[in-house]
């Protein structure tokens, strides 16, 4: 490639960013890329290209020499005078290099992915389902739940180890978790990573396991927690208690507990948000002339004064007489709405009465459909006392 353009290899013009240089390999590898082109050789030429391209216009230095001599002889070029790539660390394309980790079996970084595998971790979240009642949930509560969870032996103290002892590290990882091994390939040699197969990954041996939690760190515990429920919390609400999880791994934070409110319908109120609906009924006379009614809220009974003519269906509002907003910034509205009751079964007195309204009001209380109905024969009743 002594005659090639690297920049016209990864389809690029003179003076392209490094993150565009990255770019074009990434494509390009994966297009070429051996396993995706078995028995083409070709593209087993192009990869190779590619690759020596890269691994120039990538390092700052060679590119710097490249684009002002427009040479790849360089001194310790390695990899980019052959076609191996005894050395290349792939660890710098991001996800790039678990896509050659599924055709290898192995990883390419040089160690970044075995110190995350010993970074403390936090541990486990977990959640919680609290049912709670209409009354419960409008105005708050504190709740004990009981749940099980891993937590810290409290003998080892999440080691893992025999009170007096410690875990050791491994000596064949060296407390890393995973071991380099090199493969041979028709492409050159590959450095790759695996999991250690004599500490298991976790990069320690523990020679004299703790009795209590047999060398796990963890022991399953039932605890009792005590929950604060504020006031105006809904089914759907999640309330967080931080560290209340599972214990963490290698030294990190406990997990979190996440409780799952649901709430119980009520018998008297019907709840929309933070507002309140209710039915009120009322009879045909006290909506004609008006009357003050008790009407039931979530904080007890409070008079209101209906006006007279008030129709069925009639909404009204009473402020701040709904739920809590959660956090404490005020309050809902309750809606009441008005429901005029028709009487029924009336007596005679009542219904001659009726009557005379009805004609007071100029209505026609003879249906003519049936002269000889029960009614107009109360009207007729009604006429000879007059």
């Amino acid at each position: 490639m002594a005659n090639k353009d690297y920049y016209e290899v990864l389809g690029l013009e003179k003076g392209a960013s490094d993150d565009e240089i990255k770019k074009a390999f990434r494509k390009l590898a994966l297009k070429y890329h051996p396993d995706r082109n078995k028995g083409n050789k070709d593209a087993e030429e192009k990869f190779k290209e590619i690759n020596e391209a890269y691994q120039v216009l990538s390092d700052p230095q060679k590119k710097a020499q490249y684009d002002q001599f427009g040479t790849a002889d360089f001194s310790g070029a390695g990899g980019a005078q052959g076609a191996g790539f005894g050395g290349f660390d792939f660890s710098d394309l991001g996800g790039f290099g678990d896509i050659f980790d599924s055709f290898f079996g192995g990883g390419f970084s040089q160690g970044g992915s075995n110190r995350r595998r010993n970074a403390p971790q936090k541990g486990r979240d977990l959640e919680y389902t609290l049912s709670l009642t209409f009354e419960e949930a409008v105005f708050g509560i504190k709740k004990d739940i009981s749940l099980s969870r891993n937590e810290n032996c409290e003998h080892c103290h999440g080691t893992g180890a025999k009170e007096g002892t410690k875990p050791h590290t491994c000596d064949k990882c060296g407390g890393t978790g995973q071991i380099r091994v090199q493969r041979s390939t028709p492409l050159g040699n590959f450095v790759t990573m695996t999991t250690c197969d004599k500490c298991g990954g976790k990069g320690t041996i523990i020679k004299d396991p703790c009795p209590h939690c047999k060398g796990k760190g963890t022991v399953r515990k039932h605890r009792k927690i005590q929950v604060n429920i504020p006031a105006g919390v809904d089914t759907g609400n999640i309330i967080p208690m931080r560290g209340q999880g599972e214990a963490g791994v290698h030294g990190g934070p406990a997990g979190d507990l996440y409780i799952n409110i649901r709430v119980a319908s009520s018998s008297k109120f019907k709840r929309e948000g933070f507002d309140i609906y209710i039915d009120a009924h009322i009879s045909f006379g006290k909506a004609v002339f008006g009357t003050t009614m008790k009407v039931p809220t979530i904080d007890g009974e409070v008079k209101y004064d209906v006006p007279e003519g008030t129709q069925s269906g009639t909404v009204f509002r009473l402020r701040g007489k709904g739920v809590s907003r959660v956090n404490g910034r005020g309050r809902g509205d309750q809606y009441v709405n008005v429901i005029v009751d028709v009487p029924k079964n009336l007596d005679q007195k009542q219904k001659e009465t009726l009557i005379e309204f009805m004609e007071a009001s100029g209505e026609n209380v003879t249906p003519e459909k049936d002269k000889n109905s029960f009614m107009n024969k109360i009207k007729r009743e009604f006429n000879k006392r007059k």
